[in-house]
């Protein structure tokens, strides 16, 4: 992926949003990434990823919900959090 900073696109955002046509393109901000730009197709799909998978607390299958609660575990073993 394509990365500008924040002042590249006030200097050359035709040329960015042109690469962003092709491939989803990163604008960062002192060094991090902040926003992505990628086409509205690009974008349709990974809503359609997200909502297939994505699960409330409440309703989320069992297999999710342990293998869930066992990675947390694992960090907090390994004192990652």
């Amino acid at each position: 992926m394509k990365q500008f900073s924040f002042s590249d696109m006030n200097r050359a955002s035709g040329e960015i949003l042109e690469a962003a046509l092709i491939e989803p393109v990163a604008l960062t901000k002192r060094g991090k990434e902040k926003l992505v730009i990628l086409t509205a197709d690009q974008y349709r799909k990974l809503l359609g990823r997200s909502h297939t998978a994505a699960y409330g607390l409440e309703d989320a299958p069992e297999t999710v919900h342990d293998e869930l609660m066992t990675g947390i575990d694992e960090l907090l073993e390994d004192g990652h959090v």
